[in-house]
């Protein structure tokens, strides 16, 4: 009876980590270049009463063993990296990836960063920035006398002065890494480099497998509100399951216990 508690526990603690997770992916059903979470599970040991096979007479072996798990634990949470839908704004600096890759962010202590959210601004030296306020790698500026500000599929900036001329001030690199999903969360739609996620390869967009940029677009989550939904009502129907064991357990309990009275 004492298994069934443990057991069932496990599966209530999982379950309520996923209600965790869906509630973080909903919350950010908003926000540019999220990518949802997904959860994974894993069984524990298991008591082997009987191993499958085992010899049960001269010549005779057992089709089946006989075991009894311990419950589940949390594998891991994975990230989705299918494309968001794009987003028109119509402004210059709003740019959207399509295709694999990341913009590369340049924090205070000198580490790179990397992100799917491109809504880019100017800060007051001219600098191209984040909306938290980290300037992008490599470093873009952006003169003062700029009439117009368009970003090509390349990623090459193109900047309109006062006189007329047009000219390239920059070019947007990307990153892309051959495990995506082993990225760390740092906050600030920004994501870190791991050794699960392996070191990343720079390029140019459009070239060698990068993904192209498309100004005045941003891309949005790829949480879908149906999906998560789905899961939340899997995940709530779960755990009251795990719990009506734990209430079986207990009735067993009871009954057994009262056989002496």
């Amino acid at each position: 009876m004492l298994r069934a508690f443990s057991t069932a526990a496990t599966g209530m603690t999982g379950q309520q980590m996923m209600v965790d997770v869906i509630a973080n992916n909903l919350a950010n059903i908003n926000t540019n270049g999220f990518k949802r979470s997904q959860f994974d599970f894993q069984d524990l040991l298991y008591d082997q009463i009987q191993q499958p096979g085992i010899e049960v007479s001269s010549g005779i072996n057992a089709p089946g063993g006989l075991e009894i798990g311990s419950g589940v634990r949390v594998g891991s949470t994975v990230k989705v990296f299918t494309p968001g839908e794009l987003q028109s704004t119509g402004r210059s600096l709003d740019i959207a990836i399509t295709g694999e890759g990341f913009l590369q962010v340049n924090m205070p202590n000198g580490e790179i960063r990397y992100t799917r959210d491109g809504a880019l601004q100017v800060n007051a030296n001219g600098e191209v920035v984040t909306t938290t306020g980290y300037s992008i790698e490599p470093a873009i500026t952006i003169p003062i006398d700029a009439l117009s500000v368009d970003v090509g599929k390349d990623g090459g900036v193109n900047v309109t002065d006062s006189s007329g001329t047009l000219s390239v001030v920059g070019n947007i690199q990307l990153a892309r890494f051959a495990n995506p999903a082993g990225l760390s969360n740092d906050g600030d739609n920004l994501l870190a480099e791991t050794e699960a996620s392996g070191t990343p390869t720079t390029g140019t967009p459009g070239e060698s497998g990068f993904g192209t940029i498309q100004s005045g677009f941003l891309e949005k989550s790829n949480v879908q509100m149906v999906t998560e939904l789905v899961n939340l009502i899997t995940a709530q129907r779960a755990y009251e399951v795990n719990s009506r064991a734990i209430r079986a357990g207990d009735d067993m309990l009871r009954t057994a216990n009262s056989i002496v009275r």
